[in-house]
C-alpha cells in the first residue's frame, strides 16, 4: 500500500475533506449573487467570535453544557433501565419500543412549550435534552444487549444463573460496542435539546438564550457564530465519546477489520 493510499484510509481524512468542502461552498455562496447581509462570510463569523470573546461564549456555553449534561445522564439512565427490564421481561419490549418511537417522533419545537409548562422553565431544557437522548440510547442498548452469544447465555443458565446474571456477566460486555456508539450519537441530540429549551425562555444564560437575543437584535454574524460554536462543541463531544468507546472496546475494532 502506497503512502497516499494509507492517508486516504485514515478515518479522519474524509472528515477533514468534508469540512474544507463545506467551508468552500459557504465562501462561494457569500460571494455569489444570492448572498445577502444575513449570509456572512466565514471571516465575518470568526471576527464576531473574537469580538464577543471568552466572557460571552464561556458564560453561555457553560450553561448549555450543564443542562445538556444532565439531560444526557437522565436520558441514558432511563434508556438503560428500560432496556435491561425488557431483557428480564421480554413481553414489555413492544411497549418500551413504542414509547421510544413516540419520543423520537414528537416534534421538539411543538412539545417544548408543553414541557415547559409541566416541568418549569429551568428544568424544561434538561427534559428536552433527555428526550432526544432517550431513543438513540434505547435502540443501541436493546440491539447490543441482544447480541450476546447464545452459547454463553446457556452456560450461565447451566451454572444456575438467572436473567439478571446473564445481563451482568455476558450481555453488558457484548453490548458495549453498540452502547458506546449510541452514547456517541446521542451527544448532538443532548446539546440540541438543551438549546431548544433555553430558546423557549425563562433562562438567563445559554446558547439558546444568546441565539434568541441575536435574532431579535438582527445580528446575523453572531447567530452564525453561535451556530458554528455549537457545531464544534457537538463534534468535540462526539469525538471524545468515540475515543472512550475505542479504549473500552478494543475487540470491536479487531472484529470490524
Amino acid at each position: 500500500m502506497s503512502a497516499a493510499q494509507s492517508w486516504l484510509r485514515k478515518p479522519w481524512f474524509g472528515g477533514c475533506v468534508g469540512v474544507l468542502l463545506l467551508i468552500g461552498v459557504w465562501w462561494g455562496f457569500t460571494y455569489s449573487s444570492v448572498s445577502t447581509s444575513s449570509f456572512p462570510t466565514p471571516v465575518a463569523v470568526v471576527r464576531s467570535i473574537i469580538a464577543d470573546g471568552w466572557g460571552f461564549y464561556g458564560r453561555n456555553t457553560a450553561g448549555t453544557l450543564a443542562r445538556a449534561g444532565w439531560g444526557y445522564v437522565w436520558g441514558n439512565c432511563i434508556a438503560f433501565m428500560l432496556a435491561a427490564l425488557v431483557l428480564v421481561v421480554p413481553k414489555l419490549e413492544e411497549l418500551v419500543s413504542q414509547i421510544g418511537v413516540l419520543t423520537n417522533c414528537l416534534p421538539i419545537t411543538a412539545i417544548g412549550p408543553l414541557v415547559m409548562v409541566i416541568f418549569g422553565s429551568r428544568v424544561s431544557a434538561i427534559a428536552l435534552s433527555a428526550m432526544l437522548v432517550f431513543f438513540t440510547t434505547l435502540v443501541g442498548a436493546l440491539t447490543g444487549l441482544k447480541s450476546a452469544s447464545r452459547s454463553q447465555l446457556d452456560l450461565i443458565v447451566v451454572y444456575g444463573g438467572n436473567a439478571w446474571t446473564q445481563v451482568r456477566k455476558v450481555r453488558i460486555l457484548a453490548a458495549l460496542p453498540a452502547i458506546m456508539t449510541a452514547l456517541q450519537v446521542a451527544i448532538p441530540g443532548a446539546i440540541l435539546g438543551a438549546i431548544v429549551g433555553e430558546y423557549l425562555g425563562g433562562i438567563d444564560t445559554g446558547i439558546g438564550v444568546a441565539l434568541n437575543a441575536a435574532q431579535r437584535q438582527v445580528q446575523p454574524d453572531r447567530v452564525w457564530a453561535l451556530s458554528l460554536v455549537t457545531g464544534i462543541i457537538s463534534l468535540l463531544g462526539y469525538a471524545l465519546v468515540g475515543v472512550i468507546g475505542r479504549l473500552l472496546t478494543p475487540w470491536a475494532k479487531e472484529i470490524n477489520r
